[in-house]
């Protein structure tokens, strides 16, 4: 395997690119803005800069690596000799469904179709084209280039080669692959996104403040961060989205967003990638400032 192409030049689909870049492979950059892929190129350059200074990448190292990045923004053009192809869109099921049917047209017909996708389901995405066998899952963990968890999802009709193909390789980027089943949310989020939801319901119900939630999570249980701070990371719209998966795959109402969350991403308040979630956040500034909205 040789030619990847990573559909999606957003944070989740530049480190899936820089990922893949510096181990070797060549990699086709495909998003349909070039503002967006310029934007990509240079994070990814910044992010080398870092593994750089640190001593865990040459400059040599890093100059070859972006030379294997090629942008693209037409489909057909960032597709036609791929090995394996890794959609890391929105996390909309019409839109992937609609990618993965015009991959099935255009990619070759021997190509490894995967998604990025936190919760929805390959085997609805495997649905809608004429290779399922050749469908899987490969749920990298943000920030790609650090975090070392690749979910393995296979689909109902994922083939058992296909399936090893993709261990193997996660594991030549460097990653821990672990294999799941495809059922709403893995294993990540189905355990995670109720975390974070109990967490904002401890906060819509008066219970405690932001950084005492947060607080309590850090020091007693060993988070690196605590829940708030990591919904505003992965972006309330994104949390939203994925608990909304969870409720409609299991119909359990212990999965249903807590009200708090749907307003906040309803009136634009969507984390760190919108400048306010449940923190505060301001360019350059590492401090964390709690939201004037939850502030006492």
């Amino acid at each position: 395997m040789k030619f990847i192409s990573v559909i999606g030049s957003g944070t989740m689909g530049n480190g899936i690119a820089h990922v893949f870049a510096q181990h070797g492979y060549q990699v086709s950059l495909i998003d349909i803005s070039t503002i967006q892929l310029e934007k990509a190129l240079a994070t990814i350059s910044k992010n080398m800069d870092r593994q750089v200074s640190k001593g865990s990448l040459t400059e040599a190292d890093k100059d070859a690596a972006l030379a294997r990045i090629t942008p693209f923004t037409e489909l057909s053009d960032g597709v036609k000799q791929a090995d394996l192809i890794v959609e890391a869109a929105t996390e909309n099921m019409s839109l992937k469904l609609d990618i993965f049917r015009q991959l099935d047209q255009l990619a070759p017909s021997s190509a490894i179709l995967a998604s990025n996708t936190s919760s929805i389901s390959i085997t609805k995405i495997a649905a809608v084209t004429k290779r399922p066998t050749q469908v899987i899952g490969m749920h990298f963990m943000n920030p790609v280039p650090v975090m070392k968890l690749v979910e393995v999802i296979r689909g109902y009709a994922t083939s058992d080669e296909v399936t090893e193909i993709i261990m193997d390789l996660s594991r030549n980027l460097s990653k821990e692959p672990v294999e799941v089943n495809d059922y709403p949310g893995f294993v990540a989020n189905r355990i995670l996104m109720p975390m974070i939801n109990e967490a904002i319901y401890t906060l819509f119900e008066g219970v405690a403040g932001v950084s005492e939630i947060d607080t309590v999570m850090k020091l007693g249980m060993a988070h690196p961060m605590g829940p708030l701070q990591l919904a505003d990371f992965i972006g309330l719209d994104v949390c939203l989205s994925i608990l909304k998966v969870l409720h409609d795959g299991f119909g359990n109402p212990k999965y249903a967003p807590c009200p708090l969350l749907v307003n906040m991403v309803e009136a634009g308040f969507k984390g760190v990638k919108s400048g306010e979630g449940f923190y505060q956040y301001s360019p350059g500034s590492k401090e964390l400032v709690v939201s004037p909205r939850f502030s006492k």
